[in-house]
C-alpha cells in the first residue's frame, strides 16, 4: 500500500464503523535509527499524540527491513514517540524492496522472520503489541507454515497472512485454504488477507481459512464501505445496500478537498486518479469515469467530471 495510504486516506476510510485498527505505509529501515521526523511523516497521528484517526481507530507503525538490530533500534524509537503498536512487513512483493532484502525476501528463510520479530518484540519490551504480516512464501508455499511459526516463536501477538506467494504477486486466485493450514498450527490470532473485494469474498475467505477477521488493503480503496458492510453483517447478519457511484465520488471529492490544502494541485490530481483507478475493481461506473478523466490535468475539471453520470449508471423510472 506504499504511496496510497496516508493520514488523510486513513481518516476517510475510518470515518464510519468497520475498521478495528490500521497500519501506516511501511517505514523503510536499513541500518540506522531513523529520526522522529520520518515517523511523523508516515504517521502524523503520532505527532498529535492521538495515535488514532479522528474516530478513534488506532494507527500502528509498520516497519520494513531485514537488519534485526536496526529494526530493534527503530522499534525503540517508535515506542519513545508514543506508538501504540508496531506491525512488521514480511509480505511486500515489490522487486525493488526485495532486491534490497526487505519485505517478502525474508520468507526464503523462516529463521530470519524469527530473528527480526524477536528483536522488535524485545525492543518493545511488552509496552506495545507487535504484529506481523507474511505471504505464503517467496517462490512457493513449502515454508508457509514454518514462516508463520517463526513469527509466533518470535513473539508476534497476531499474524496477518496474504494468501499468495511473493512470486504470485496479486494474480488470482488467493489461496485462502492455505491460511487455514497456518492458522491450525499456531496459537496466536491469524487474520486473512488477499482478494477480499466483496461480502461474498469475505464469506469464502472466512469459510476456507477459518479466520473471522480479515485485513483489507486495495479493496478498502476500491469500496470504502466494504469494511462497514462486513462489520454490519458480522453484528447483525444483514446485508447493507451496495456502494453507489455517488458515494464513491463523494469520498474522492472529500479527499481532494483535504489534500489540496497542503499539496500542489497537480499532485492532488494524480492522487485522485490513483484512487479512482483502484475503484475500477468490480465497478463499471468507476471504470467509465476513469477513462473519462485519466488525461485531465486540471483538478476542478476532474472533480466536475466525476459528478457526471456514467453511461452504465442504472436508469431511474420517474413513474415508479
Amino acid at each position: 500500500m506504499e504511496g496510497v495510504i496516508d493520514a488523510v486516506t486513513r481518516e476517510l476510510l475510518t470515518a464510519r464503523p468497520g475498521f478495528d485498527w490500521t497500519v501506516t505505509e511501511f517505514v523503510r529501515v536499513v541500518d540506522a535509527r531513523l529520526p522522529p521526523r520520518v515517523f511523523y511523516k508516515h504517521c502524523p497521528e503520532l505527532e498529535t499524540g492521538a495515535n488514532a484517526t479522528p474516530t478513534g481507530v488506532p494507527v500502528h507503525i509498520q516497519l520494513l527491513g531485514s537488519d534485526s538490530e536496526a529494526l530493534a533500534a527503530n522499534a525503540r524509537q517508535a515506542v519513545r514517540l508514543g506508538a501504540t503498536g508496531i506491525d512488521l512487513n514480511f509480505g511486500c512483493p515489490a522487486k525493488l524492496v526485495n532486491r534490497h532484502d526487505g519485505g517478502a525476501s525474508l520468507l526464503r528463510r523462516p529463521e530470519r522472520v524469527y530473528q527480526a520479530t524477536r528483536a522488535v518484540v524485545d525492543a518493545a519490551a511488552g509496552d506495545i503489541p507487535v504484529t506481523a504480516k507474511i505471504r505464503l512464501g517467496f517462490a512457493d508455499r513449502r515454508q508457509a507454515v514454518a514462516c508463520g511459526q517463526a513469527a509466533e516463536a518470535g513473539g508476534a501477538h497476531r499474524l496477518t497472512v496474504h494468501a499468495r506467494t511473493r512470486n504470485d504477486g496479486y494474480r488470482p486466485p488467493a489461496h485462502w485454504e492455505w491460511i487455514g493450514k497456518i492458522r491450525r498450527r499456531l496459537g496466536i490470532p491469524v487474520v486473512a488477507n488477499g482478494d477480499i473485494w466483496t461480502l461474498e469474498d469475505y464469506w469464502k475467505a472466512r469459510t476456507l481459512s477459518g479466520c473471522a477477521d480479515v485485513m483489507l488493503g486495495r479493496s478498502a480503496l476500491a469500496d470504502p464501505w466494504l469494511a462497514g458492510r462486513i462489520h454490519h453483517w458480522q453484528q447483525t447478519g444483514e446485508r447493507l445496500a451496495d456502494t453507489t457511484w455517488a458515494m464513491r465520488a463523494g469520498v474522492l471529492r472529500d479527499y481532494a478537498c483535504r489534500q489540496r490544502q497542503k499539496l500542489p494541485e497537480r499532485i492532488v490530481t494524480s492522487l485522485v486518479k490513483q484512487w479512482l483507478a483502484q475503484m475500477r475493481q468490480g465497478n463499471a461506473e468507476a471504470g467509465e469515469h476513469f477513462q473519462r478523466v485519466k488525461r485531465l490535468t486540471d483538478l476542478d475539471a476532474l472533480l466536475g467530471a466525476l459528478a457526471e453520470p456514467a453511461a452504465s449508471a442504472p436508469l431511474i423510472d420517474a413513474t415508479a
